[in-house]
């Protein structure tokens, strides 16, 4: 049976990299590409980061009983929801997948897929360092989205709060002050935990 490694972590933590360079590094990997009803940031592509799709799609998806998971945020600039949906990309039989999500979505993950079948990899960074990275992130979009910034990092005090990684079963964290020392430390534990 096949694992589901699970990326997470705060805003700016930088899950998004982390989870590109491991993809590099552990190419047996298959990915599982979430939807969004956000717009496209710069420097994404849909199908890559994410399926970009309007709320007729989503709503034709939750029709057909497809979504596995679905988180919707008030932001700023209106209603984002994201969502996983079993569409035919995952086939636990024969692959062993790499997955970048919140810990809400990791929970729904585990409930649909079971624990055993998870890993989860929880990276951390310094609120004031992570901040900083936020701030330069958007400040080169075309339209920065300030409030929408401070909102996403206030609320995920909240989400990735003690208590609630204690109730997903989060124990082990990977600290992310240099990449490449964070990399090979996941690296290492999802080589530990796979095989």
């Amino acid at each position: 049976m096949g694992k589901i490694c699970y990326i997470m972590g705060k805003s700016s933590s930088g899950k998004d990299t982390i989870y590109k360079r491991l993809k590099e590094r552990m190419p047996q990997l298959k990915t599982i590409t979430l939807y969004t009803t956000r717009p496209v940031r710069a420097g994404e592509t849909d199908g890559v980061e994410y399926y970009f799709v309007d709320e007729e799609r989503l709503a034709e998806m939750e029709n057909r009983g497809c979504v596995i998971e679905l988180r919707a945020y008030n932001t700023k600039c209106g209603v984002w929801k994201y969502f996983t949906a079993d569409d035919g990309q995952i086939d636990l039989d024969r692959q062993d997948y790499l997955v970048i999500g919140t810990l809400q979505s990791y929970e729904a993950m585990c409930k649909y897929f079971g624990e055993e079948i998870m890993i989860p990899v929880y990276i951390e960074v310094e609120d004031g360092l992570r901040l900083y990275r936020a701030l330069e992130r958007e400040r080169i979009q075309d339209a920065p989205k300030y409030a929408e910034m401070c909102r996403r990092f206030l609320a995920d005090q909240d989400d990735f709060s003690e208590e609630n990684l204690r109730k997903a079963g989060i124990k082990k964290r990977f600290i992310n002050e240099d990449i490449e020392v964070c990399l090979s430390e996941i690296q290492e534990y999802l080589q530990e935990k796979m095989f």
